[in-house]
């Protein structure tokens, strides 16, 4: 079961062939931890929750998501947190934002301190994404920073039907592909595309890659 990492063990190699620590590898601290325990009570109780609510069984959740019955019980249960990746297929099979799965509905006022946000990360620890706007600001946009390590790639599946990102570059290079189109960035660039078709992030330079995205839900 893919989990959310609190540490990344990311290597680069020299010229020489001996592998190196990259700046990823520094441990993060113990808040990091316990932001990962809330943000999992979070996931379990809003999975289970929506799940009720749509009259979705473990087996048909399964179905629409790709993610497994043992998995989605695990999560549901709160006994595993589960990676990027792995929320953005079950909020796609629940039919509902990525941020309706992952935070707490909150109608105020609010604000979004930046060492309070939660780092999500795909499961080899080379994507993180920081949200950027709090929880429950609106049901049709959500805003996220987004680093990808140099010389790696991060593919997404597709997201709900109508959902749009818009990227924009920061520093870095990104290359986006998306329904058989190419974009290359750089910094100052930006990109819109449909989302509910599977896309891929590039970052073929030599220092990580920085940059915004905000997804565009149609309903």
């Amino acid at each position: 079961m893919e989990g959310i990492m609190t540490s990344s063990k990311t290597t680069v190699h020299n010229n020489e062939g001996v592998k190196k620590p990259s700046g990823r590898n520094i441990p993060l601290p113990p808040g990091d931890e316990v932001g990962a325990a809330e943000l999992g009570r979070k996931v379990a109780a809003n999975l289970h929750e929506k799940r009720k609510t749509r009259a979705l069984s473990l087996d048909q959740l399964a179905a629409a998501s790709g993610v497994s019955r043992a998995a989605l019980s695990q999560i549901e249960t709160g006994r595993s947190n589960p990676s990027l990746g792995v929320l953005w297929k079950i909020a796609v099979g629940l039919g509902i934002p990525f941020a309706e799965l992952v935070s707490g509905a909150d109608r105020g006022a609010s604000i979004l301190r930046r060492a309070d946000t939660q780092i999500l990360r795909s499961a080899d620890g080379r994507l993180e994404s920081r949200p950027l706007m709090p929880a429950g600001t609106s049901p049709l946009l959500e805003a996220y920073e987004l680093l990808l390590a140099a010389h790696s790639t991060h593919k997404s599946e597709a997201h709900m039907p109508g959902t749009r990102e818009v990227i924009i570059v920061l520093s870095g290079q990104l290359r986006i592909m998306v329904g058989g189109e190419m974009f290359d960035l750089g910094p100052g660039d930006s990109a819109a595309f449909p989302a509910d078709k599977p896309h891929e992030y590039e970052n073929r330079g030599s220092s990580e890659s920085r940059f915004h995205d905000l997804v565009i839900y149609s309903r």
